[in-house]
């Protein structure tokens, strides 16, 4: 065999120097994997929603037996979230989300198989097992795999999957559904796609850089700059107590559990208002619906990238990101005072639309877990942060009912939300986070 020119030669190897220097990307397709895991997560979470009606009538289920199963899964979801951030900090999040995604498979393949109230119940209250772990472990893979200047972007990509599986979920569980005359093999069709992406997260995310084959010293180098110890080995450092300041872990479960009132809040009423308030039918509502959680996802990343873009031209992280979630904040809170006074259903739906896209900034509260807590507690972190949202979420549709019944009306509704976005704004604000950008990188 001829062997090759010279020239061509030395034109390879130069060819493969710039490649070695260039970063590899690993850790965007970490992320690209969690940003599907989470809207997979949301199109199982809200199937049950989309089929009760055809549910309810086969089983002969009450209303108050529809109630109790579709919040069964919240009530092993929050239990379990401080347990999860626990467990994920003592075996690192590769093994925790992949046997949480294939138990959580599992248990939505077998909802297929329920043969009345009860058991789907059982069903549910695994999914909500199963599923606690994910946001706490993505949270801790953004501090593991992501530097300080790229911590906006990996938390909105995680987070954005949310209202973004929402927006898809109610149409693709339909549609199967309506296709298929059969919500029993649209569940276990959700089910199957699920294990699969488990087993494509177990298979490709590793929980220390340094260990994963497609990471190159440049990538490698990325990730821990300015850092005088690689998070993965800080992560093993024992600490005593939570490891966080006392000031910013209230910060972030007020403002997160008052995020959360108004994003549940959106989802589980936002159909009756369109319906009673504004008048829409069933396939306009789900227009709406769709329009507004579509927007809530662009929303999501745009916060993220203009947050690390904003640091990259040189203003402080703090800054940064509490002046983005504060300007949300604000943008919530006047969007819900001006509803009630608005007369065109179709500006209503602009208005809550906007309010959507703002208010998904607050996905930035997913790298905040990372910078404010030691190594060794990133997970746990993230599990009180996501414990307190998932109380937001348990109380707002119970709280909206009890205002509905006795306040007279959506405008007292309304009111009581943009108080939540008045809340998120104190907790944003009570968060120290140059201070722990100094401490933790």
């Amino acid at each position: 065999m001829a062997q090759a020119h010279p020239v061509a030669r030395q034109v390879r190897a130069a060819s493969d120097q710039v490649l070695a220097a260039s970063p590899s990307r690993v850790r965007w397709r970490i992320f690209a994997i969690i940003f599907a895991l989470t809207v997979i997560n949301l199109v199982d979470r809200v199937s049950l929603s989309i089929a009760m009606p055809i549910i309810a009538k086969e089983f002969t289920l009450s209303p108050s037996m529809q109630g109790l199963i579709l919040s069964s899964f919240f009530w092993a979801y929050a239990l379990l979230q401080i347990p999860g951030g626990w467990l994920i900090d003592r075996y690192g999040p590769r093994r925790v989300i992949g046997w949480s995604t294939g138990l959580w498979g599992t248990f939505q393949t077998l909802a297929a198989f329920a043969t009345g109230g009860l058991s789907l119940m059982f069903a549910r209250v695994a999914l909500g097992a199963a599923e606690a772990p994910l946001f706490p472990a993505g949270g801790k893979l953004n501090s593991l795999w992501l530097g300080s200047g790229e911590r906006s972007r990996g938390a909105v990509l995680m987070d954005c999957g949310g209202p973004l599986g929402v927006a898809l979920g109610g149409l693709l569980i339909a549609y199967m559904i309506a296709v298929l005359d059969s919500w029993r093999i649209a569940f276990f069709i959700a089910g199957i796609a699920t294990l699969a992406m488990g087993w494509l997260a177990w298979h490709y995310l590793r929980d220390d850089p340094a260990a994963h084959p497609g990471v190159n010293k440049a990538e490698l180098a990325s990730i821990n700059e300015g850092r005088s110890v690689p998070m993965a080995e800080a992560a093993q450092q024992a600490v005593k107590g939570l490891g966080i300041a006392a000031r910013s872990l209230t910060g972030i479960m007020l403002g997160r559990a008052s995020w959360a009132m108004v994003f549940f809040g959106l989802l589980t009423w936002g159909p009756s208002y369109l319906a009673q308030a504004r008048g829409f039918d069933i396939k306009g509502i789900g227009a709406a619906t769709f329009v507004i959680f579509l927007c809530g996802a662009a929303g999501s990343l745009t916060g993220g990238f203009l947050c690390d873009l904003l640091i990259r031209k040189g203003m402080r992280r703090g800054l940064a990101a509490k002046g983005l979630l504060t300007f949300s904040g604000l943008i919530a809170l006047c969007a819900f005072l001006l509803l009630p006074g608005l007369g065109d259903p179709y500006q209503a739906v602009g208005l809550l639309s906007l309010t959507a896209f703002f208010l998904m900034w607050g996905s930035l509260y997913w790298s905040f877990p990372g910078l404010l807590a030691s190594p060794a507690r990133v997970g746990l972190i993230g599990g009180v942060m996501n414990l307190a949202g998932s109380l937001g979420g348990i109380a707002v549709p119970i709280l909206v009912g009890l205002l509905l019944q006795h306040a007279g009306g959506y405008s007292a509704v309304l009111g009581f939300f943009a108080v939540c976005s008045g809340l998120f704004i104190a907790g944003t604000l009570l968060i120290s986070l140059d201070q722990a950008e100094v401490a933790h990188g």
